[in-house]
C-alpha cells in the first residue's frame, strides 16, 4: 500500500534493469565475432511503463550494466532517461536525472533489488524492493511488491502508485478509449 500523499509527490520513477525490470537472468553468446547479450522483458511492465508516462511522471532507468537490449527496450518505452554505467555509480546517476528535470530526491521513487541500488533507496522518498529483493533492499524499501522483478513487479508498482493517487481507472479510460480510436481508424482504412 502507498499513501496518497506519499503517491502524489513521486514526479520521476527510477527502475533497476537486472532483477527488476527482467528476471535477472543473462543470455550470453556469440554470433560470429560480435558479443551478444539478451534479456527477457515482461511486456505487461511496458504498459505500466506506458500508464507512468500518461500520468505526466518521468521514468529513469538506472542500471549497472551496458547492454543494447536495454538501449532497445527504453527507446521502445520512451524512457526519460537512461543511464548505463558499468561501475554501478547510481546514486551520482540518479541525483544527475533529477538535477536534470529539476526534481528533488524527494520527489523520486526508486525499485530495486540488490545491493547496487541501495544508495538510490536510502536517498529517494519512495524506495521500492520486488520480491526476489536482498533482505538489505527489504530492509530499505517502504514499498514490498508481490511480484518478482521480470513477472509483472514494475506493472504492480504503476497500478500501486497511480491507484494511491486516484488516477488509475482515468488512465485507463482513456488507454482504451485511444485503442478503440486506432482500430476504428484501422477498419476504416481496409475498407
Amino acid at each position: 500500500m502507498i499513501a496518497e500523499r506519499a503517491a502524489r509527490r513521486v514526479r520521476l520513477v527510477g527502475f533497476d534493469v537486472d532483477g527488476v525490470m527482467t528476471d535477472g537472468g543473462l543470455y550470453l553468446g556469440a554470433v560470429g565475432a560480435g558479443r551478444v547479450e539478451l534479456k527477457r522483458f515482461d511486456s505487461q511492465d511496458g504498459v505500466g511503463i506506458a500508464m507512468l508516462r500518461r500520468a505526466g511522471i518521468r521514468v529513469a532507468i538506472i542500471t549497472g550494466r551496458v547492454s543494447e537490449s536495454v538501449a532497445h527496450r527504453a527507446a521502445e518505452l520512451e524512457i526519460d532517461a537512461l543511464v548505463q554505467d558499468r561501475q554501478a555509480r547510481k546514486l551520482p546517476a540518479m541525483l544527475k536525472v533529477l538535477r536534470r528535470f529539476k526534481l528533488d530526491p524527494g520527489d523520486a521513487a526508486f525499485v530495486g533489488d540488490d545491493l547496487p541500488d541501495l544508495n538510490v533507496m536510502r536517498a529517494v522518498g519512495l524506495p521500492v524492493a520486488v520480491r526476489n529483493a536482498t533482505l538489505e533492499v527489504m530492509e530499505a524499501a517502504h514499498v514490498h511488491l508481490e511480484r518478482e522483478g521480470g513477472r509483472g513487479a514494475v506493472r504492480e508498482f504503476a497500478e500501486l502508485l497511480l491507484k494511491a493517487r486516484g488516477e488509475w481507472d482515468t488512465l485507463v479510460q482513456g488507454y482504451l478509449a485511444e485503442a478503440r480510436g486506432t482500430l476504428v481508424s484501422e477498419r476504416s482504412a481496409t475498407r
